[in-house]
């Protein structure tokens, strides 16, 4: 009788050992997951920084402060890609063993990097603004008398047919409209993995 309330109680033991550590796990689990939800809103005021200064810079053309904005926001989001990958590399880990989780996080990293790339390239375009837009250089001009000069541009701009400038509108109009609608399409799929993170936190939390 003895040695089978021995063995009762030691099942008991291993039993609630086994339940505490899985507790554990699960905990470590959810406090990664909200961690990760913290690096995401990091991500978004980032981006909300990023996208303010652009206009400040549109309007006011001040290059030193606007490229100063670009490194520190380039910091901010290299530290984040960081912290997920450590996350992705721990759910990979026997001790945790969720290939499923580490799958979700690094879908989401390629649709921020895709994201990020695609922000740059709107930029890059409308700092460069439309082709027909685009300031003249008269570096190469004649001056006869102040503030008068011949201009090399006039021959030019009255012969050309305007084919050329269109086709380069064009192109430029296409190249932005697609990089806008990769960011739209980037930004669909980051929320649609976020909604599976959240639903991964409220399924550990009541269990």
């Amino acid at each position: 009788m003895e040695d089978f309330e021995k063995k009762v109680s030691i099942k008991d033991s291993m039993e609630i050992e086994q339940e505490n550590s899985n507790c554990s796990k699960r905990n470590e689990i959810l406090n990664l997951l909200r961690k990760f939800l913290e690096i995401q809103q990091r991500r978004a005021q980032a981006y909300s920084k990023l996208k303010t200064g652009f206009s400040e810079y549109m309007k006011s053309g001040g290059e030193l402060a606007y490229q100063q904005l670009c490194s520190e926001i380039t910091v901010e989001f290299n530290d984040c890609s960081k912290q997920v990958l450590e996350m992705e590399s721990l759910f990979l880990n026997p001790d945790y063993c969720r290939v499923d989780l580490a799958e979700l996080l690094r879908a989401i990293q390629t649709q921020e990097k895709q994201k990020l790339h695609l922000t740059a390239t709107i930029q890059v375009l409308k700092k460069a603004g439309r082709p027909s837009e685009r300031l003249m250089n008269h570096e190469n001009c004649s001056f006869k008398k102040p503030m008068e000069h011949e201009c090399v541009h006039l021959q030019e701009i009255t012969e050309a047919a305007g084919t050329e400038e269109a086709e380069l509108n064009a192109e430029y109009d296409n190249a932005l409209k697609e990089a806008i609608r990769g960011v739209q399409d980037a930004v669909t799929a980051i929320n649609e993995h976020l909604e599976e993170v959240k639903y991964e936190i409220a399924a550990l939390e009541t269990e």
